[in-house]
């Protein structure tokens, strides 16, 4: 799908927020080599976090890391506010999340909501801190990074399921809601991510790499789609999956 306002322009500064992100790193770099020259990676400060900045100051970009917890919405004002305090910013990636382990969050009550609490509650907060901050702006980009998984339910990760799936639904909603004011949104959907695989996880036949998920968000602002599917096969088999009747869906090994 695509949003026709605009012209289609990739970003020159970028903040992503989960800065240690396999798909938003791919994404950096791969925007690097593109147009962007400024980028600021948001994340709890850790050797990770500074060493993937040191990494894009190699490929020729100015880095900044910036102290970001997805858990302390309280802070969120602070610290989006500061980067753009700095500086106007093109695109806002958003790519924070955790998968948890469905098998022992389903005995752990406190561990599920940890889940729920960072990819969801997380990143409505941080969603609606960068949508306002864009828009008094004027211009730029969220793109918020989603998961096939939020389409139906699955046994064996409805709990990250679920989370994705109303971080989803807000995404659709903010995207309307901010629709001809010059800020752009854009769903990222992929299936699962090779990035590294999990002891014991079955990886799905669609599985994508990182690199891949950073080509489509390329494609996707060039065209200013609103929603992105990686692989794009992915849209097709979860529309069918959508419909199963549910006796059946509960067979699938899935």
């Amino acid at each position: 799908m695509k949003n026709a306002s605009g012209p289609a322009r990739l970003p020159r500064s970028l903040l992503v927020l989960g800065g240690t992100s396999p798909i938003a790193l791919a994404t950096a770099r791969r925007l690097v080599a593109r147009r962007t020259r400024t980028i600021w990676l948001a994340g709890r400060p850790s050797p990770e976090l500074a060493g993937a900045a040191a990494h894009l100051r190699t490929l020729g970009a100015e880095v900044h890391t910036v102290d970001f917890d997805a858990l302390d919405t309280d802070a969120h004002e602070y610290a989006l506010g500061k980067v753009f305090a700095e500086g106007g910013v093109d695109m806002v990636l958003l790519a924070f999340g955790i998968h948890g382990d469905q098998a022992y969050d389903e005995r752990d009550p406190p561990a599920a909501v940890r889940v729920a609490r960072t990819n969801y509650t997380g990143a409505l907060s941080a969603g609606l801190t960068a949508a306002r901050l864009l828009q008094n702006q004027g211009r730029g980009s969220l793109v918020v990074l989603s998961a096939a998984a939020a389409a139906r339910a699955r046994r064996t990760d409805f709990l990250y399921g679920s989370s994705k799936a109303g971080l989803d639904v807000f995404a659709q909603g903010l995207g309307d809601a901010l629709y001809g004011t010059g800020v752009h949104v854009m769903i990222v959907r992929p299936d699962a991510v090779r990035a590294p695989a999990r002891p014991g996880h079955r990886v799905p036949p669609l599985a994508c790499t990182p690199e891949e998920v950073a080509t489509a968000v390329e494609l996707g602002l060039r065209r200013r789609s609103e929603s992105v599917w990686v692989p794009g096969a992915l849209r097709v088999v979860t529309a069918v999956l959508r419909h199963l009747p549910r006796a059946l869906y509960r067979r699938l090994p899935l």
